[in-house]
């Protein structure tokens, strides 16, 4: 799960890590209120204008912006809220801008990057650090990946402070300044494992020439799995942000990514449907998404991935590619026959049944009256599905 960076930064303060002062806005109005903390009379100084989206890339797409007076934060909001913001992330639709984040601007001496992720080769916290800070860490590794330091933190001891001097000293920060680093990455990390995030990136940190280290923004997503523990996380979740089919999916437990191909799956098992994707490919198609409906699906949940299935209009043909283990044959049928009366499949459905009551399965299809096309391999199955898309 992903949040916002002005939430990000509310969760990065209860753990001690230096943010911005900075307060939300959802109106002109509200945005230019908001601002007089930072430029009221005699104040001086700038304030930054940043929409609010789940994507990186918003300084270049014109998405934050140097106000120095209130007149600008009313006429830079204006220009911002509503407007659909793409970026390197977004992809060509973009994201809307529903609301700004207002704070206080700084003087900034350096700008760094440090991020930390869970690296699954060594099964624990990567911590990420470059000298290269505001730019995209992808472009860096591109470019210069010598300029990316790593530390790998055991959770049986957490962060040694060597560690973290480590870091700061191989960024050339200077000595008087370490401690201050050391105490940052401290809270980034403790943030990081009490709130079971899958990856946290500040880029840039910087460096203020007042000697300040601060996290001027902030990037956080969360292990779902862990969302149980964490409610008032949770609460956080911008579902405006969110594939509305991936949102419906995750009502009923369904594991779905929407894709920008032309053949639906569903599959049992995500090797499978992995596997499934692959052999589409490797027959000249492209699916329209990723869809695991678990183990132990029943036909109410088969039914919904289905629906789910077809509310994409891009979708020309349906594959279906079960392997019954725990997951009976006969339950995928009932569910696919359920579906077909219910929302109406309007685009060739491929069908491939193999395992736990796969002759029940196959004998419910057949007196379902449905136009299904049957394939025993899954190979056979990805060709009849592509040949019937491009028919379509």
């Amino acid at each position: 799960m992903n949040i916002h960076e002005y939430q990000a930064k509310q969760i990065l303060g209860k753990f001690g890590v230096a943010v911005p002062k900075g307060k939300i806005a959802f109106t002109p109005d509200e945005a230019e209120e908001v601002s007089k903390e930072f430029l009221g009379e005699g104040k001086g100084g700038v304030c930054v204008v940043k929409a609010q989206i789940h994507a990186g890339g918003r300084g270049k797409a014109g998405g934050v912006k140097l106000a120095k007076s209130r007149e600008d934060v009313r006429k830079f909001a204006t220009d911002l809220l509503g407007k659909i913001l793409v970026t390197h992330q977004t992809g060509p639709a973009g994201k809307e801008v529903k609301k700004v984040l207002i704070e206080e601007g700084c003087q900034i001496d350096r700008e760094l990057y440090l991020g930390m992720v869970v690296d699954r080769a060594t099964h624990k916290v990567a911590i990420m650090a470059s000298s290269e800070g505001g730019v995209e860490i992808e472009e860096v590794a591109a470019r210069s990946p010598e300029k990316i330091l790593k530390e790998f933190v055991d959770p049986a001891t957490g962060l040694i402070p060597f560690q973290a001097r480590k870091l700061a000293f191989a960024l050339g920060i200077d000595k008087s300044l370490v401690n201050k680093v050391v105490k940052f990455m401290t809270g980034l990390y403790n943030a990081f494992t009490s709130c079971d995030c899958s990856m946290a990136e500040i880029n840039p940190l910087v460096i203020t020439k007042g000697g300040d280290i601060i996290a001027l923004d902030a990037k956080i997503s969360f292990d779902d799995n862990a969302l149980f523990r964490h409610k008032e996380i949770e609460g956080m979740r911008d579902l405006d942000e969110e594939d509305p089919k991936e949102v419906e999916a995750s009502r009923f437990s369904l594991n779905y990514v929407s894709l920008d191909g032309s053949i639906g799956c569903m599959v049992n098992g995500a090797g499978l449907a992995m596997a499934t994707m692959d052999m589409i490919k490797l027959s000249g198609g492209a699916p329209a998404n990723f869809l695991d409906v678990g183990g132990g699906a029943n036909k109410e949940q088969v039914t919904a991935a289905f629906k789910i299935i077809m509310s994409d209009p891009n979708v020309k043909a349906v594959l279906v590619n079960i392997f019954g283990g725990i997951m009976r044959c006969d339950i995928i049928a009932e569910g696919i026959i359920a579906a077909a009366k219910d929302v109406g499949i309007k685009v060739p459905l491929v069908v491939r049944l193999q395992g736990t009551n796969v002759e029940q399965g196959r004998k419910l299809l057949a007196d379902s009256n449905l136009n299904i096309i049957t394939a025993e391999r899954m190979d056979e199955a990805a060709q009849k599905v592509v040949a019937a898309a491009k028919k379509k």
